[in-house]
């Protein structure tokens, strides 16, 4: 296998050649890739192990990155000036190098980026239901790991990567290897998560829910028990766990 990354804003990691998306990747994220063959790379993100296939013209040679992007999104210029050109646009948790700080702004491969939006790479937040709270008002897209779009199990995995907390890209994953299973009845406490079948939300606290779901399509708050209510009916099932981190 190589080592290769991102250098594209996004990119859908697709479940074969030409297949359905299963997951994304962001700018500056590294992969191992393990075959290529008529424009597609098969990998395996380094950052939870998912694999898939990417188009080769998105993959580059790993560079060392400085910063990751902790704004809900940003954009980089073509100087180190607001009013200059934008000339892509970056999520939340995308990675990059810095080359230099100019006038506020953070020179990189693809621009001037403010510095206002990114930290240092060693840097990690510390309550993943606030980085959760960030991407309110973001569209659903099954798939999605980005602030253009994000589903149940990105954005939980978005707010726990964020926090330096190891986590899996699908809820059926996370709900068997993240945190503590509760008994039933348990209070909910912020930060908790509860599981249905293919679908993961973060308790907000206040009997309410934060979660990507596509009843409303969009991240959003909802009242837990109007939720575990809604999707009962909706034929999507009871809860299947209350977990704590």
């Amino acid at each position: 296998m190589t080592q290769q990354r991102i250098i594209t804003p996004i990119a859908d990691l697709l479940r074969r050649p030409d297949g359905p998306r299963d997951r994304q990747l962001l700018f500056g994220e590294t992969v191992a890739v393990a075959e290529t063959q008529d424009g597609w790379s098969r990998i395996a993100a380094d950052k939870d192990g998912y694999q898939g296939w990417v188009t080769s013209d998105q993959l580059g040679p790993p560079v060392p990155d400085t910063h990751w992007v902790t704004a809900p999104a940003t954009h980089a210029y073509a100087q180190p000036d607001m009013k200059s050109p934008d000339q892509v646009s970056l999520s939340f948790g995308s990675k990059v190098q810095v080359l230099s700080e100019q006038n506020g702004f953070l020179e990189t491969e693809l621009g001037f980026i403010p510095a206002v939006h990114a930290k240092f790479n060693a840097t990690r937040l510390t309550d993943p239901v606030s980085v959760a709270e960030l991407f309110l008002g973001t569209p659903y897209l099954w798939g999605g790991n980005s602030r253009f779009g994000l589903d149940c199990s990105g954005l939980v995995q978005a707010g726990l990567l964020a926090c330096g907390i190891p986590c899996p890209g699908d809820s059926g994953d996370q709900e068997r290897e993240l945190g503590k299973a509760l008994p039933a009845g348990t209070e909910p406490k912020r930060g908790d998560l509860l599981f249905w079948k293919g679908h993961v939300a973060w308790i907000y606290g206040d009997n309410m829910l934060l979660h990507a779901n596509a009843y409303h399509m969009d991240v959003t708050f909802e009242p837990m028990d109007q939720a575990i209510t809604r999707i009962l009916e909706q034929g999507d099932g009871p809860v299947t766990a209350h977990k704590r981190l």
